[in-house]
């Protein structure tokens, strides 16, 4: 899949329409997550933890970390649609501009709707971008393409990475709680829930291996 690929067929307005709203609720779900307290998805504790010691913003990490994932599709063999170029930059952007709209919440009657709404619009967001046919995050192609190097399997390569993501995470500050668990268990339900209800009628079918991923990060992570 090149960057082009796509750009045509029927449906092409719906698709780019789901696929940047897709990415910006993405981010807005983020960016929700941050401001629950109560932890945040596995590439989130990383970008936490990593703007933590830089200063930087976590939108602003989240799109470095993206580009440097991204890279990583080289040795690999892996080729980005627009929708991986588009999610290193899109979800970032949109996670900052929410943490500077969304104040902070105090005490559980506020942190756990707060919670709950940014893992629901996790799913959401996630059925919008992966339906609309465009390319894996970077995230994602980096678990896609080592299962297709390795011959390990999916979960097994995705578990691996996102261990490691939340273990380098946590140790660099970033926030592990029960929102992190309660993400991990509900994403992948709901991701395939609502990619079943966004799924854009085309003759090609969506890859399996995108439609079990999440992003990054999807049902992986944008």
């Amino acid at each position: 899949m090149s960057i082009a690929s796509g750009l045509h067929g029927r449906h092409l307005t719906r698709r780019l329409v789901q696929l940047y709203a897709g990415l910006t609720l993405y981010g807005v779900s983020s960016a929700l997550l941050v401001r629950s307290g109560l932890g945040l998805e596995p590439w989130g504790v990383l970008h936490q933890g990593l703007a933590e010691k830089t200063g930087l913003t976590i939108g602003v990490v989240s799109i470095i970390v993206g580009a440097v994932v991204l890279l990583l599709w080289v040795p690999i063999r892996q080729r980005p649609g627009l929708g991986t170029v588009s999610n290193v930059f899109v979800i970032g952007l949109a996670m900052d501009g929410t943490l500077a709209l969304v104040p902070d919440v105090d005490g559980l009657v506020e942190q756990v709707p707060v919670l709950l709404l940014g893992i629901v619009l996790n799913g959401v967001a996630t059925g919008l971008y992966i339906a609309a046919r465009f390319g894996p995050g970077p995230r994602d192609g980096l678990m896609t393409g080592l299962h297709r190097l390795t011959g390990r399997s999916i979960r097994l390569v995705r578990t691996a990475i996102e261990v490691v993501v939340v273990a380098t995470g946590f140790l660099l500050g970033g926030s592990v709680g029960v929102g992190t668990v309660l993400y991990a268990l509900a994403i992948g339900p709901l991701a395939q829930f609502f990619l079943r209800r966004f799924a854009v009628p085309d003759p090609a079918p969506v890859p399996s291996e995108v439609a079990t991923g999440t992003p990054e990060g999807a049902i992986l992570r944008p």
